[in-house]
Protein backbone atom coordinates (compact mmCIF):
# COMPACT_ATOMS: atom_id res chain seq x y z
CA UNK A 1 0.00 0.00 0.00
CA UNK A 2 1.76 3.58 -0.98
CA UNK A 3 0.65 6.09 1.01
CA UNK A 4 2.00 9.70 1.02
CA UNK A 5 4.20 10.57 4.35
CA UNK A 6 3.97 13.69 6.16
CA UNK A 7 6.95 14.02 7.96
CA UNK A 8 9.85 14.16 5.61
CA UNK A 9 13.10 11.90 6.92
CA UNK A 10 16.26 13.35 6.98
CA UNK A 11 18.81 12.30 4.94
CA UNK A 12 22.07 13.92 4.05
CA UNK A 13 21.47 17.30 2.34
CA UNK A 14 18.05 16.42 1.04
CA UNK A 15 16.56 17.00 4.52
CA UNK A 16 18.28 20.28 4.94
CA UNK A 17 16.89 21.11 1.23
CA UNK A 18 13.40 20.03 2.31
CA UNK A 19 13.18 22.07 5.12
CA UNK A 20 13.45 25.24 3.15
CA UNK A 21 11.32 27.66 0.91
CA UNK A 22 11.45 26.66 -2.52
CA UNK A 23 12.23 29.27 -4.99
CA UNK A 24 10.62 28.65 -8.37
CA UNK A 25 10.32 29.85 -12.02
CA UNK A 26 8.90 33.07 -12.07
CA UNK A 27 8.25 35.68 -14.90
CA UNK A 28 11.20 37.57 -16.64
CA UNK A 29 11.62 41.32 -16.35
CA UNK A 30 10.55 43.69 -19.37
CA UNK A 31 9.17 41.25 -21.91
CA UNK A 32 7.31 39.40 -19.21
CA UNK A 33 8.22 35.90 -20.85
CA UNK A 34 8.21 33.00 -18.21
CA UNK A 35 11.26 32.12 -17.22
CA UNK A 36 12.35 27.82 -17.02
CA UNK A 37 15.41 26.73 -15.88
CA UNK A 38 16.83 22.90 -16.09
CA UNK A 39 20.21 22.27 -14.74
CA UNK A 40 21.20 18.69 -15.96
CA UNK A 41 23.42 16.29 -15.07
CA UNK A 42 24.90 15.13 -18.23
CA UNK A 43 27.55 17.59 -19.69
CA UNK A 44 28.27 15.02 -22.71
CA UNK A 45 25.03 16.06 -23.97
CA UNK A 46 25.75 19.89 -23.76
CA UNK A 47 25.70 20.36 -27.24
CA UNK A 48 22.76 18.40 -28.14
CA UNK A 49 20.94 20.21 -25.01
CA UNK A 50 22.24 23.52 -25.93
CA UNK A 51 20.74 23.13 -29.67
CA UNK A 52 17.32 22.29 -28.00
CA UNK A 53 17.29 25.23 -26.30
CA UNK A 54 17.99 27.49 -28.83
CA UNK A 55 14.55 25.66 -31.26
CA UNK A 56 12.53 26.58 -28.39
CA UNK A 57 13.59 29.68 -28.14
CA UNK A 58 13.13 30.41 -31.42
CA UNK A 59 9.55 29.09 -31.50
CA UNK A 60 8.04 30.19 -27.97
CA UNK A 61 7.35 33.82 -27.71
CA UNK A 62 5.83 33.48 -24.16
CA UNK A 63 8.96 31.25 -22.72
CA UNK A 64 12.63 31.36 -22.47
CA UNK A 65 14.15 28.36 -21.81
CA UNK A 66 17.86 27.97 -20.34
CA UNK A 67 19.49 24.64 -19.75
CA UNK A 68 22.63 24.25 -18.45
CA UNK A 69 25.06 21.37 -18.57
CA UNK A 70 27.74 21.73 -15.95
CA UNK A 71 30.50 19.17 -15.00
CA UNK A 72 29.69 17.43 -11.48
CA UNK A 73 26.39 18.90 -11.73
CA UNK A 74 24.72 16.33 -8.84
CA UNK A 75 27.51 18.44 -6.38
CA UNK A 76 26.19 21.96 -7.76
CA UNK A 77 22.66 21.28 -7.23
CA UNK A 78 22.65 20.15 -3.88
CA UNK A 79 25.08 23.46 -3.55
CA UNK A 80 22.10 25.25 -4.90
CA UNK A 81 19.02 23.37 -2.95
CA UNK A 82 21.10 24.55 0.85
CA UNK A 83 21.38 28.32 -0.81
CA UNK A 84 17.63 28.56 -1.88
CA UNK A 85 18.54 28.66 -5.59
CA UNK A 86 16.50 26.08 -7.05
CA UNK A 87 15.96 25.47 -10.81
CA UNK A 88 12.53 24.64 -12.06
CA UNK A 89 13.44 21.10 -13.56
CA UNK A 90 16.12 18.95 -12.99
CA UNK A 91 17.93 16.54 -15.55
CA UNK A 92 19.18 13.61 -13.30
CA UNK A 93 19.50 10.11 -13.32
CA UNK A 94 17.48 6.99 -11.88
CA UNK A 95 19.64 6.05 -8.92
CA UNK A 96 19.99 6.46 -5.59
CA UNK A 97 20.24 10.34 -5.94
CA UNK A 98 16.63 10.48 -6.82
CA UNK A 99 15.76 8.44 -3.82
CA UNK A 100 17.16 10.98 -1.66
CA UNK A 101 15.02 13.86 -3.84
CA UNK A 102 11.66 11.60 -3.35
CA UNK A 103 12.38 11.54 0.31
CA UNK A 104 13.52 15.03 1.00
CA UNK A 105 9.67 16.04 -0.87
CA UNK A 106 11.10 18.90 -3.23
CA UNK A 107 10.00 17.25 -6.61
CA UNK A 108 6.59 17.81 -7.95
CA UNK A 109 4.09 15.00 -8.20
CA UNK A 110 3.67 15.02 -12.25
CA UNK A 111 1.07 11.96 -12.11
CA UNK A 112 -1.07 14.45 -13.80
CA UNK A 113 1.38 14.90 -16.80
CA UNK A 114 0.52 14.38 -19.90
CA UNK A 115 2.92 13.05 -21.51
CA UNK A 116 3.69 10.12 -19.11
CA UNK A 117 1.23 8.10 -21.22
CA UNK A 118 3.75 8.01 -23.78
CA UNK A 119 6.82 6.28 -21.82
CA UNK A 120 7.65 2.93 -21.41
CA UNK A 121 5.73 1.06 -18.38
CA UNK A 122 9.13 -0.71 -17.62
CA UNK A 123 10.88 2.84 -16.86
CA UNK A 124 8.03 4.19 -14.97
CA UNK A 125 8.04 0.73 -13.10
CA UNK A 126 11.89 1.49 -12.37
CA UNK A 127 11.09 4.75 -11.56
CA UNK A 128 8.57 3.60 -8.60
CA UNK A 129 11.12 0.86 -7.39
CA UNK A 130 13.99 3.36 -6.65
CA UNK A 131 11.24 4.91 -4.08
CA UNK A 132 13.00 4.13 -0.24
CA UNK A 133 9.25 3.63 0.81
CA UNK A 134 6.01 3.73 -1.21
CA UNK A 135 4.73 7.30 -1.97
CA UNK A 136 1.75 8.21 -3.75
CA UNK A 137 2.61 9.91 -6.90
CA UNK A 138 5.52 9.98 -9.69
CA UNK A 139 7.82 12.31 -9.16
CA UNK A 140 10.60 11.66 -12.45
CA UNK A 141 9.55 11.64 -16.55
CA UNK A 142 12.24 9.10 -17.78
CA UNK A 143 13.80 10.31 -20.89
CA UNK A 144 16.42 8.00 -22.01
CA UNK A 145 17.93 5.29 -20.81
CA UNK A 146 21.01 3.00 -21.20
CA UNK A 147 21.73 -0.85 -21.29
CA UNK A 148 24.39 -2.90 -20.36
CA UNK A 149 25.18 -6.75 -21.20
CA UNK A 150 27.82 -7.71 -23.49
CA UNK A 151 29.27 -5.78 -26.28
CA UNK A 152 30.74 -8.42 -29.43
CA UNK A 153 32.53 -8.16 -33.01
CA UNK A 154 29.62 -9.41 -35.13
CA UNK A 155 32.26 -9.62 -37.81
CA UNK A 156 34.34 -11.94 -35.58
CA UNK A 157 31.39 -14.18 -34.70
CA UNK A 158 29.69 -14.61 -38.13
CA UNK A 159 33.43 -15.13 -39.27
CA UNK A 160 34.10 -18.01 -36.57
CA UNK A 161 30.65 -19.78 -36.54
CA UNK A 162 29.70 -18.13 -33.02
CA UNK A 163 26.36 -18.54 -31.35
CA UNK A 164 24.95 -15.92 -29.26
CA UNK A 165 24.90 -17.39 -25.74
CA UNK A 166 21.58 -17.82 -24.00
CA UNK A 167 22.44 -19.30 -20.90
CA UNK A 168 25.71 -19.69 -18.68
CA UNK A 169 26.76 -22.64 -19.37
CA UNK A 170 26.38 -21.48 -23.30
CA UNK A 171 28.60 -18.49 -22.32
CA UNK A 172 31.30 -20.65 -20.10
CA UNK A 173 31.29 -22.60 -23.66
CA UNK A 174 31.66 -20.29 -25.94
CA UNK A 175 34.42 -18.65 -24.44
CA UNK A 176 35.95 -21.55 -24.03
CA UNK A 177 35.38 -22.06 -28.27
CA UNK A 178 37.01 -18.87 -28.84
CA UNK A 179 39.82 -19.05 -26.42
CA UNK A 180 40.51 -22.29 -28.02
CA UNK A 181 40.79 -20.83 -31.41
CA UNK A 182 43.52 -18.15 -29.84
CA UNK A 183 41.49 -15.43 -29.24
CA UNK A 184 40.95 -13.72 -26.19
CA UNK A 185 37.55 -14.09 -25.16
CA UNK A 186 36.67 -10.80 -22.77
CA UNK A 187 38.53 -7.35 -21.99
CA UNK A 188 38.43 -5.90 -19.06
CA UNK A 189 39.42 -2.61 -17.90
CA UNK A 190 39.19 -2.81 -14.10
CA UNK A 191 42.05 -0.41 -13.31
CA UNK A 192 39.13 1.80 -12.84
CA UNK A 193 37.55 0.88 -10.17
CA UNK A 194 33.72 1.67 -11.38
CA UNK A 195 33.92 -0.78 -14.81
CA UNK A 196 33.85 -3.63 -12.06
CA UNK A 197 30.53 -2.71 -11.58
CA UNK A 198 29.32 -3.38 -15.19
CA UNK A 199 29.55 -7.24 -15.71
CA UNK A 200 28.30 -7.23 -11.54
CA UNK A 201 25.09 -5.59 -12.83
CA UNK A 202 24.32 -7.12 -16.05
CA UNK A 203 24.64 -10.64 -14.08
CA UNK A 204 22.79 -9.29 -10.69
CA UNK A 205 19.66 -8.94 -12.58
CA UNK A 206 19.20 -12.48 -13.31
CA UNK A 207 20.57 -13.97 -10.13
CA UNK A 208 19.45 -11.48 -7.28
CA UNK A 209 15.87 -10.41 -6.50
CA UNK A 210 15.65 -6.89 -8.16
CA UNK A 211 14.66 -5.56 -4.71
CA UNK A 212 17.32 -7.45 -2.92
CA UNK A 213 18.12 -4.05 -1.16
CA UNK A 214 14.91 -3.48 -0.12
CA UNK A 215 14.10 -6.80 1.48
CA UNK A 216 17.76 -6.27 3.11
CA UNK A 217 16.98 -2.91 4.61
CA UNK A 218 13.86 -5.20 5.87
CA UNK A 219 15.68 -7.03 7.75
CA UNK A 220 14.20 -10.18 5.67
CA UNK A 221 17.53 -11.69 4.09
CA UNK A 222 21.34 -10.70 3.79
CA UNK A 223 23.66 -10.05 0.62
CA UNK A 224 25.22 -13.04 2.12
CA UNK A 225 22.63 -15.04 0.91
CA UNK A 226 21.64 -13.00 -1.96
CA UNK A 227 25.05 -12.53 -3.48
CA UNK A 228 26.53 -15.62 -3.24
CA UNK A 229 26.06 -17.01 -6.57
CA UNK A 230 26.55 -13.40 -8.24
CA UNK A 231 29.72 -13.41 -6.70
CA UNK A 232 30.82 -17.31 -7.74
CA UNK A 233 30.01 -16.77 -11.30
CA UNK A 234 32.02 -13.59 -11.76
CA UNK A 235 34.49 -15.06 -11.02
CA UNK A 236 34.49 -17.48 -13.25
CA UNK A 237 34.83 -14.74 -15.92
CA UNK A 238 38.40 -13.73 -14.79
CA UNK A 239 40.56 -16.70 -16.91
CA UNK A 240 38.98 -15.07 -19.93
CA UNK A 241 40.17 -12.38 -19.47
CA UNK A 242 43.77 -10.55 -20.13
CA UNK A 243 46.36 -11.83 -17.26
CA UNK A 244 46.06 -8.79 -15.28
CA UNK A 245 42.87 -7.23 -15.65
CA UNK A 246 44.18 -4.42 -12.81
CA UNK A 247 46.77 -3.36 -15.28
CA UNK A 248 44.35 -2.19 -17.89
CA UNK A 249 41.72 1.08 -17.21
CA UNK A 250 38.17 1.63 -19.24
CA UNK A 251 40.16 3.40 -22.42
CA UNK A 252 42.42 0.44 -22.94
CA UNK A 253 39.59 -1.38 -22.53
CA UNK A 254 37.98 0.02 -25.41
CA UNK A 255 40.77 0.41 -26.90
CA UNK A 256 41.89 -2.91 -27.17
CA UNK A 257 38.68 -4.34 -28.06
CA UNK A 258 37.83 -1.71 -31.13
CA UNK A 259 41.48 -3.23 -32.24
CA UNK A 260 40.37 -6.74 -32.26
CA UNK A 261 41.87 -7.72 -29.45
CA UNK A 262 39.09 -9.57 -27.80
CA UNK A 263 35.97 -11.48 -29.40
CA UNK A 264 33.59 -9.55 -26.40
CA UNK A 265 33.90 -6.84 -23.98
CA UNK A 266 30.97 -6.50 -20.64
CA UNK A 267 30.16 -3.08 -20.89
CA UNK A 268 27.02 -1.20 -21.15
CA UNK A 269 26.07 0.53 -24.03
CA UNK A 270 27.55 3.99 -22.90
CA UNK A 271 30.80 2.56 -24.45
CA UNK A 272 30.12 2.46 -28.23
CA UNK A 273 31.09 5.69 -29.07
CA UNK A 274 34.55 5.81 -27.11
CA UNK A 275 34.69 2.17 -28.54
CA UNK A 276 33.82 3.78 -32.01
CA UNK A 277 36.51 6.89 -31.70
CA UNK A 278 39.22 4.33 -31.90
CA UNK A 279 37.68 2.14 -34.68
CA UNK A 280 34.61 4.23 -36.63
CA UNK A 281 34.49 1.07 -38.74
CA UNK A 282 33.97 -1.48 -36.23
CA UNK A 283 30.79 -4.02 -36.36
CA UNK A 284 29.59 -3.98 -32.97
CA UNK A 285 26.63 -6.02 -31.54
CA UNK A 286 25.52 -7.00 -28.03
CA UNK A 287 23.64 -9.62 -26.33
CA UNK A 288 21.91 -9.68 -22.46
CA UNK A 289 24.34 -11.35 -19.89
CA UNK A 290 23.57 -14.97 -19.75
CA UNK A 291 23.74 -15.43 -16.28
CA UNK A 292 20.95 -17.92 -15.57
CA UNK A 293 20.35 -21.63 -16.36
CA UNK A 294 17.29 -21.59 -18.15
CA UNK A 295 17.19 -18.53 -20.99
CA UNK A 296 13.61 -18.09 -20.36
CA UNK A 297 14.70 -16.33 -17.15
CA UNK A 298 16.88 -13.78 -19.24
CA UNK A 299 16.10 -9.82 -18.64
CA UNK A 300 18.20 -6.53 -19.59
CA UNK A 301 19.70 -4.50 -17.29
CA UNK A 302 18.74 -0.98 -18.28
CA UNK A 303 17.87 1.68 -16.28
CA UNK A 304 16.85 5.78 -16.36
CA UNK A 305 20.01 7.35 -17.66
CA UNK A 306 18.25 10.40 -17.50
CA UNK A 307 14.69 11.75 -16.39
CA UNK A 308 13.48 14.93 -15.91
CA UNK A 309 11.87 16.43 -12.31
CA UNK A 310 10.22 19.34 -11.84
CA UNK A 311 10.81 20.73 -9.25
CA UNK A 312 7.92 21.34 -5.88
CA UNK A 313 8.92 25.26 -5.82
CA UNK A 314 8.08 25.95 -9.49
CA UNK A 315 5.16 28.38 -9.92
CA UNK A 316 4.62 28.26 -13.46
CA UNK A 317 4.21 24.41 -13.54
CA UNK A 318 2.32 24.85 -17.35
CA UNK A 319 5.03 26.53 -18.46
CA UNK A 320 7.24 23.49 -17.33
CA UNK A 321 4.97 20.78 -18.59
CA UNK A 322 5.43 22.42 -22.46
CA UNK A 323 8.93 22.71 -21.97
CA UNK A 324 8.89 18.43 -21.21
CA UNK A 325 6.46 18.59 -24.29
CA UNK A 326 9.20 19.95 -26.29
CA UNK A 327 11.68 17.73 -24.82
CA UNK A 328 9.85 15.11 -25.84
CA UNK A 329 8.97 15.90 -29.18
CA UNK A 330 9.45 12.33 -31.42
CA UNK A 331 12.41 14.39 -33.87
CA UNK A 332 14.23 15.56 -30.39
CA UNK A 333 14.36 12.19 -28.88
CA UNK A 334 16.08 10.97 -32.38
CA UNK A 335 18.10 13.70 -32.36
CA UNK A 336 19.20 12.59 -28.80
CA UNK A 337 19.82 8.43 -29.84
CA UNK A 338 21.74 10.20 -32.72
CA UNK A 339 23.89 11.99 -30.72
CA UNK A 340 24.67 9.58 -27.61
CA UNK A 341 23.55 6.32 -28.76
CA UNK A 342 20.60 5.77 -26.37
CA UNK A 343 18.13 3.88 -25.44
CA UNK A 344 14.62 5.65 -25.65
CA UNK A 345 12.09 5.58 -22.65
CA UNK A 346 9.67 7.30 -24.76
CA UNK A 347 6.96 4.33 -26.84
CA UNK A 348 7.91 4.94 -30.28
CA UNK A 349 9.27 4.40 -33.90
CA UNK A 350 12.66 5.50 -32.88
CA UNK A 351 15.59 4.42 -35.10
CA UNK A 352 18.10 2.53 -32.78
CA UNK A 353 21.99 2.13 -32.84
CA UNK A 354 23.05 -1.00 -34.04
CA UNK A 355 24.91 -2.13 -31.66
CA UNK A 356 21.33 -2.21 -29.34
CA UNK A 357 20.02 -4.87 -32.09
CA UNK A 358 20.55 -7.88 -29.79
CA UNK A 359 18.79 -5.97 -26.83
CA UNK A 360 15.64 -4.79 -29.40
CA UNK A 361 13.31 -7.45 -27.70
CA UNK A 362 13.74 -7.03 -24.65
CA UNK A 363 13.28 -3.21 -24.39
CA UNK A 364 10.45 -3.36 -26.56
CA UNK A 365 8.87 -5.96 -24.24
CA UNK A 366 10.02 -3.98 -21.50
CA UNK A 367 11.74 -7.12 -20.12
CA UNK A 368 14.40 -4.89 -18.05
CA UNK A 369 15.80 -4.80 -14.38
CA UNK A 370 17.22 -2.15 -12.87
CA UNK A 371 21.08 -1.77 -12.26
CA UNK A 372 21.70 -3.03 -8.89
CA UNK A 373 23.88 -0.54 -8.49
CA UNK A 374 21.23 2.68 -8.21
CA UNK A 375 20.59 1.45 -4.81
CA UNK A 376 23.97 1.32 -3.24
CA UNK A 377 24.90 4.92 -1.27
CA UNK A 378 27.90 6.37 -3.23
CA UNK A 379 29.52 6.74 0.30
CA UNK A 380 30.11 2.49 0.62
CA UNK A 381 32.03 2.49 -2.56
CA UNK A 382 30.89 -0.91 -4.19
CA UNK A 383 33.13 -0.67 -7.01
CA UNK A 384 35.99 -0.65 -4.89
CA UNK A 385 34.81 -3.84 -2.87
CA UNK A 386 34.38 -5.32 -5.96
CA UNK A 387 37.64 -4.87 -7.01
CA UNK A 388 39.27 -5.75 -4.21
CA UNK A 389 37.19 -9.07 -3.75
CA UNK A 390 38.32 -9.85 -7.54
CA UNK A 391 41.88 -9.14 -6.87
CA UNK A 392 41.47 -11.28 -3.75
CA UNK A 393 38.99 -13.93 -4.79
CA UNK A 394 37.30 -14.32 -1.32
CA UNK A 395 34.13 -14.50 -1.70
CA UNK A 396 33.06 -14.86 2.28
CA UNK A 397 35.80 -12.33 3.04
CA UNK A 398 33.59 -10.13 0.15
CA UNK A 399 29.76 -10.64 1.30
CA UNK A 400 30.87 -10.20 4.96
CA UNK A 401 32.05 -7.25 4.08
CA UNK A 402 29.12 -6.15 1.69
CA UNK A 403 26.68 -6.89 4.97
CA UNK A 404 28.84 -5.22 7.48
CA UNK A 405 29.21 -1.64 5.04
CA UNK A 406 25.61 -1.99 3.89
CA UNK A 407 24.56 -1.69 7.95
CA UNK A 408 27.19 1.44 8.63
CA UNK A 409 26.10 3.57 5.66
CA UNK A 410 22.44 2.93 5.37
CA UNK A 411 21.58 2.80 9.18
CA UNK A 412 19.07 5.88 8.12
CA UNK A 413 17.66 4.20 5.27
CA UNK A 414 16.99 0.79 7.07
CA UNK A 415 15.29 2.33 10.57
CA UNK A 416 12.55 4.27 8.05
CA UNK A 417 12.19 1.30 6.05
CA UNK A 418 11.56 -0.24 9.18
CA UNK A 419 9.35 2.29 11.15
CA UNK A 420 7.27 2.34 7.56
CA UNK A 421 6.68 -1.80 7.66
CA UNK A 422 5.92 -1.60 11.26
CA UNK A 423 3.07 1.49 10.67
CA UNK A 424 1.48 -0.34 7.07
CA UNK A 425 1.22 -3.60 8.62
Amino acid sequence: MKGKRTKCVGLALCCMAAAIPLAGCGASGDDQKTEIEIVQYKPEAANYFKTLEEQFNATHDDIHLTISSPNDAMTILKTRFIREDYPDIIGIGGDINYSYFVDAQILEDVSGYGGLSSINQGYLDIAEALEFVPVDGTYIVPYMANAAGVLYNREMFAQHGWEIPQTWDELLALCGQIQGEGIQPFYFGFKDVWTCLAPWNAMAVELAPADTTKQVNRGETTFTEQYRELAEKYMQLLPYGPEDPFAYGYNDACTAFARGESAMYPIGSYATPQILSVNPDLDIDSFVMPACDAKEDRTLNSGIDLGFCVMDGCENKEAAYEVLDFLLADENIQQYIDDQNAVPCKNGEFRLASMLDGMLEFIESGNMTDYQDHYYPSEMSVDALLQTFLIEKDVDAFLADFDRNWQRYNRDIIRMVQEYAQNNQ
